[in-house]
């Protein structure tokens, strides 16, 4: 496997550097990321697809959604990362990788469940973690830490349950390790957060 960097350079003109402290990225326009992927895959040696994923810089910024790719060699043991914006705020779309690597699949699913991204060309597009009818995609800047309580989507299960979807409590899980030397070593312990409760705990 040769350096990417040359053959990108040469041959995608419209891909530009993209800041990186960790492996080689470049920043392409959403007509040429299939054609980049399918070379840095055929061409310089990057076999497997790690993963796709978004960002969303806030509905304040234009572009707002910008689509990654992480690809790996398994031969030459590298990483490098391609972005893409999506055109449209209001309705991300990107082309589907999973003609290239059948495991964009799931990944692409996952983005779409997230954060609404569409993948044009994608076999099976639904939802993946949420229900098919969940209004929200909770990776979006508006979506709150704490969640949106919510009706469960079977009404025979809600009322068995008498339950709503129960947001995560702000601060974080029930349990800490106790700080210094070797997490296996660590016992978890209750985290003090009398700071936050209404009354004392006996």
């Amino acid at each position: 496997m040769t350096d990417a960097a040359p053959a990108v350079a040469q041959n995608f003109p419209s891909a530009s550097p993209r800041p990186s402290l960790d492996c080689p990225a470049w920043n392409v326009p959403p007509a040429d990321a299939l054609a980049l992927l399918k070379s840095l895959r055929d061409d310089s040696g990057y076999d497997m697809l790690v993963d796709v994923t978004a960002i969303d810089w806030s509905a304040e910024k234009s572009p707002r959604f910008t689509v990654v790719w992480h690809l790996y060699s398994t031969t030459a043991h590298r990483y490098v990362r391609i972005a893409a914006e999506c055109a449209s705020a209001a309705d991300p779309v990107m082309p589907s990788a999973t003609g290239l690597w059948p495991a964009a699949n799931w990944h692409e699913r996952e983005t779409f469940d997230m954060f609404g991204i569409k993948f044009a060309g994608h076999p099976d597009l639904r939802r993946i973690l949420m229900w098919d009818a969940y209004p929200y995609f909770p990776l979006r800047k508006e979506f709150p830490l704490a969640g949106i309580p919510t009706d469960l989507p079977d009404p025979d299960i809600a009322a068995g349950m008498k339950a709503k979807v129960i947001p995560a409590p702000m601060a974080g899980g029930p349990f800490v390790a106790t700080p210094g030397g070797a997490m296996s070593d660590a016992e978890p312990r209750a985290k003090d957060e009398s700071w936050n409760e209404g009354r004392e705990k006996k």
